[in-house]
């Protein structure tokens, strides 16, 4: 489990197939190293993988064939390039994002990328490819004021339509600069991850529904039990 506030940013290098390592960049040591033992699970662009083998400067870790088909992994060639990071949350740690379990849901595409006074205005959105897999896991989930990971990263929803099929994020300075936000172009591949929380409320409703077809929430259920 982690919460979507990235503690660093490393490289990330292709082994050969499902094996990548993941190292901190030369004069950029980071805590997050010095607590890092086997089998720890780290969020790497928010794909959660289990360290393998430990390096003097980073971790080595091996990817399912799930994830690779899901996610950006798996589509990374032989560049290396920076990838956001974060341990798992330790118990009594603060939560200052939301609850993200590092399964990702799939991946979006950057449709635009505006710098305004005060923040970077991100709009997300399917690839053509892999838009039935938006449709079925991020569009349900795509709410206003909703929380979604982003390449691991905790961010609110700014903007939405109706349907989920376009989203964007409103990103303050200080994420834009110590993420990989930053190197984002329009075209960009990003891993997305949905609320947990909206998926277990919309497996209730739906698990509600199709076995008791006069239960269904409603607002007048609702304000009957204090709810509204």
């Amino acid at each position: 489990m982690f919460t979507g506030l990235i503690q660093a940013q490393g490289i990330i290098q292709e082994l050969g197939g499902d094996r990548f390592k993941i190292t901190i960049p030369p004069g950029h040591t980071h805590p997050l190293l010095d607590e890092m033992i086997m089998g720890d699970s780290v969020a790497v662009d928010g794909v959660c993988l289990t360290v393998e083998n430990l390096l003097p400067d980073g971790f080595i870790a091996t990817a399912s064939p799930e994830t690779l088909n899901r996610t950006t992994l798996g589509s990374r060639g032989e560049a290396s390039h920076y990838v956001n990071l974060e341990p798992s949350l330790k118990v009594g740690s603060k939560l200052g994002g939301h609850f993200v379990t590092g399964h990702v849901d799939g991946v979006g595409c950057v449709l635009k990328l505006i710098a305004t006074d005060r923040a970077w205005e991100i709009t997300f959105g399917p690839l053509n490819a892999l838009a039935t897999v938006w449709e079925e896991n991020i569009a349900p989930y795509i709410i206003p004021k909703g929380s979604i990971a982003i390449n691991g990263i905790s961010l609110t929803i700014a903007e939405c339509d109706p349907n989920g099929s376009w989203f964007q994020c409103a990103v303050i300075p200080v994420t834009y600069q110590e993420t990989n936000l930053s190197s984002l172009q329009e075209g960009n591949w990003v891993n997305l991850e949905s609320d947990i929380l909206g998926k277990y409320v919309n497996k209730l409703l739906h698990h509600r529904s199709s076995n008791n077809s006069d239960s269904e929430i409603s607002f007048s259920f609702l304000a009957e039990h204090g709810y509204i």
